[in-house]
């Protein structure tokens, strides 16, 4: 119940509806003022601190991200083939027999672990770039892997690759499919901060 003291706030009771408010038809979410609903069919209630920008009124998060990536691209994969060189040289020159399962064991390892620690490979930390989800997070274990899986198949099928690298080039937000399925995007990190 409301408390009557006049130097204290009044404080709702929980099992007591508010009698200010209209009554909520049963089922339907409950409003919270400042909440945002990205999905009709999911529930949020408490006030969004953080959206995916608009590349049109914040352009300085999406500026020069694709050439940004193919940079960090071109790193990490330098520092990939490194890794596995002295995976070759550990095993005394055995694994020169499987280098290219190596080379994909060791990519997808150091791409999936890097992007769960800190939402980006070092070759993007480099090039001040992260990524972040549709909410704004960074990325958790789970899309980290997701998105790697996404990089290898794509690596895999190439055509998916080239239609990935055209989408990054011609859409606004510079998302290749991997993003758009998981609903991720690469941002500058400078911007973010």
């Amino acid at each position: 119940s409301w408390t009557s003291a006049p130097s204290r706030r009044p404080t709702p009771n929980p099992a007591r509806p508010d009698p200010t408010r209209p009554p909520r038809a049963r089922g339907s979410p409950a409003k919270v003022p400042g909440a945002v609903s990205l999905r009709p069919e999911q529930d949020y209630t408490a006030p969004m601190t953080w959206h995916l920008p608009d590349p049109d009124r914040q352009p300085e998060f999406y500026r020069d991200v694709a050439p940004k990536r193919l940079v960090a691209f071109v790193i990490d994969t330098v520092i990939i083939l490194a890794l596995s060189l002295i995976g070759v040289l550990l095993t005394a020159f055995t694994a020169l027999f499987f280098f290219p399962l190596l080379l994909a064991v060791i990519g997808f390892a150091y791409r999936a672990v890097t992007i769960a620690q800190r939402s980006a490979t070092p070759g993007m930390q480099l090039m001040a770039l992260e990524f972040r989800t549709l909410e704004g997070q960074r990325l958790d274990t789970r899309l980290a892997v997701l998105h790697t899986a996404g990089l290898t198949i794509s690596f895999m099928i190439p055509i998916i690759q080239i239609v990935s690298v055209i989408l990054m080039l011609t859409q606004a937000r510079g998302q290749g499919l991997s993003d758009l399925a998981l609903g991720t995007v690469a941002l500058h990190r400078s911007a973010v901060s």
